[in-house]
């Protein structure tokens, strides 16, 4: 591990075998740590500055990271192929995948273990709900809370996943062949699409964003097989189920991406869970949507502890 005096924070590798997994701990040593895993293609980069600096305003220690396949860990070698995961996940037939979400999870513990943390807060969001539900559910030992922000239990299929806009939009994402700023401009369609309604997404700072996003990691190859393990494994209904550690759900009233009623099923399968349905959220953390739940989240978290 390293530290970077010019934004504060140190970053490095957590190393098991052949697997690289790529953090940044933003501190400070003293707080409480919060774990934050992020979703489908999004680099730890992802998570909005605000956010961070709330926690850390808080008492707690926020720690990102860069899920296998994305960002700067580790990359893998299969190449499924969007059309073909497309018309498995509307005909329902089982997808194959090179890894599965509770390897992901695994990878999760691994840093932990890097990290000497034995226990921390974990806020997963979209996909990374997904992977911290399997986290909480088998070392509920290890976690203070659960914080889940726009995720689902079930598998995605066409009654509770992505709308067809939002499909053609994730199918774009999957042509390699792509300029620098074509990949900017169909980043901003997406955010458009999936994000909060009447927000401008299309500003030179989010293009800016974009584009250092794509200079930290070229490689865009990990989103297909992330793709594959979240469709590849399947339904954690009876694991979520289990769990029993406080759980926050938050989850947008318009969320194209991961619809509604899944917010709904994730709070009926946890018992010892609170539902924040926000107004206006769709699938994004855009800071006027933090903002509306900011406190709750923190309350959450104080209470937990």
């Amino acid at each position: 591990m390293f530290f970077n005096n010019a934004s504060g924070f140190e970053e490095g590798y957590a190393k098991k075998d052949n697997l690289e997994i790529y953090y940044r701990d933003y501190g400070p040593v003293g707080g409480i740590p919060v774990l934050l895993v992020m979703g489908l293609g999004g680099q730890l980069t992802f998570w909005p500055p605000y956010m961070i600096k709330r926690l850390q305003d808080s008492g707690y220690r926020p720690i990102a990271y860069d899920n296998r396949d994305m960002g700067l860990s580790t990359r893998f070698e299969s190449n499924p192929t969007f059309l073909s995961n497309y018309l498995k996940y509307y005909l329902n037939i089982p997808i194959k995948s090179e890894y599965k979400l509770d390897d992901m999870a695994n990878d999760a513990v691994m840093l932990l273990d890097y990290l000497n943390i034995d226990k921390c807060h974990v806020i997963g969001m979209s996909m990374g709900g997904m992977i911290s539900q399997i986290l909480v559910a088998n070392h509920p030992d290890r976690f203070h809370s659960y914080t889940q922000i726009a995720s689902m239990v079930s598998t995605p299929n066409p009654t509770n996943g992505p709308s067809f806009r939002v499909i053609r939009l994730l199918q774009e994402r999957a042509f390699k062949n792509a300029t620098k700023e074509e990949r900017i401009d169909r980043a901003v369609r997406l955010v458009s699409t999936i994000g909060m309604k009447g927000y401008n997404h299309n500003t030179k700072e989010f293009r800016n964003e974009v584009g250092q996003s794509i200079d930290r990691s070229k490689d865009d190859t990990g989103f297909i097989r992330q793709m594959a393990a979240i469709l590849g494994t399947r339904d954690r209904v009876k694991k979520v189920s289990n769990i029993k550690i406080p759980t926050l759900i938050i989850h947008g009233d318009i969320d194209p991406l991961v619809k509604p009623k899944n917010a709904f099923h994730s709070h009926k399968l946890i018992s010892n869970s609170d539902l924040l349905m926000v107004e206006n959220m769709g699938h994004l953390i855009e800071e006027p949507v933090f903002n509306k739940f900011k406190d709750e989240l923190i309350q959450h978290l104080n209470t937990n502890c």
